[in-house]
């Protein structure tokens, strides 16, 4: 017998995704009499909640719409599973576009693996010049480091997924989402689930679509919000990040760091920090070279993208490590 899921979906001012977000989850081949689906609303100025009712109100799936002023995440996550009725919780983001046997390969390798979280390979997919290059740096060794949930190709156990399927049961084990974590609170919980015990499984035979910010100040935003995220979990839960989050930060500080020196002009250490500048400018071009050749020479603006992204990245995680710094002072 088929297991009953529900479908949680945060969403904020989304109704130039909805439309076909919501396509892709009326094309699911699984049961929708064993599916709810569970909306939170973080007070939408759009016409999101519209949308979502001209598009589901008279089809056979039963929906909710619920509201989360505080316009948080894991907020709107645990409203949606508190409120929840069924056995699988499968979270959802409105900005992708879903397989149509994704509900039926979550409840799959769920049960297979036994793990305690499964998810599979988001590609990043955007319009016009500039928003495929952003594309193209999100979706990028280079770019988000071992990211496997985005550069790998293999199946197994991992230390985080995309979005996520849990069982309900597991929330009642280790918690809920972290409130306090306004980004990565799912590199949080994946840590605990780890922590505990548990399994995080990366299944490869299927992908998301997903449509990442498509200008260079909603990248720029975007790369300063999570560097600021990444830095707050790691202080508050140490171990729950990796190596590859602290990296943008160490760049900007080398990058800090070298300016200054050079202005005292001694020599080798000049040279060696040009030699590093020319070592990240070189990695910069075969990596834009090779998504030229993939796609086409609009492609070259990824080269600009990649330091841009890397750059905002760090500097949002040293004003979050002076903040923390300053309050602890403060309370001191």
């Amino acid at each position: 017998m088929l297991e009953t899921v529900s479908l949680i979906i945060p969403v904020f001012n989304e109704e130039k995704y909805m439309k076909n977000f919501l396509k892709s989850v009326l094309e699911q081949d699984y049961d929708f009499s064993k599916v709810e689906v569970i909306f939170i609303d973080g007070a939408s100025t759009d016409n999101t909640k519209k949308i979502i009712d001209e598009n589901l109100s008279n089809k056979k799936i039963t929906y909710k719409i619920l509201n989360n002023l505080k316009r948080i995440t894991p907020v709107s996550l645990n409203i949606g599973i508190k409120e929840a009725q069924k056995d699988i919780i499968i979270r959802l983001d409105a900005h992708s576009i879903y397989p149509q046997n994704y509900i039926t390969k979550c409840v799959y390798y769920l049960n297979k693996t036994g793990a305690d979280n499964v998810g599979c390979i988001v590609k990043t997919k955007s319009e016009g010049k500039i928003g495929n290059a952003i594309a193209e740096v999100l979706s990028s060794k280079f770019g988000v480091g071992n990211s496997k949930f985005r550069t790998e190709t293999k199946s197994g156990y991992v230390d985080t997924v995309p979005f996520g399927t849990f069982r309900k049961s597991l929330f009642d084990k280790i918690g809920y989402f972290d409130e306090e974590l306004t980004r990565s609170e799912d590199n949080e919980f994946n840590y605990r689930i780890i922590k505990n015990g548990g399994k995080v499984y990366l299944f490869t035979d299927i992908e998301v679509i997903y449509h990442p910010r498509n200008t260079i100040t909603k990248l720029i935003k975007m790369g300063y919000e999570n560097g600021k995220g990444i830095m707050y979990t790691a202080y508050k839960v140490p171990g729950a990040m990796k190596i590859r989050h602290f990296i943008p930060l160490v760049f900007v500080l080398g990058l800090i760091i070298g300016l200054l020196i050079m202005l005292f002009k001694i020599r080798y250490i000049n040279i060696a920090f040009l030699i590093v500048i020319f070592l990240y400018l070189l990695i910069d071009g075969i990596f834009t070279t090779k998504s030229i050749l993939k796609n086409d020479t609009s492609q070259i603006l990824c080269f600009f993208i990649y330091p841009i992204f890397h750059i905002s990245y760090g500097i949002g995680s040293m004003v979050e490590i002076g903040k923390i710094i300053f309050l602890k002072w403060r309370k001191n």
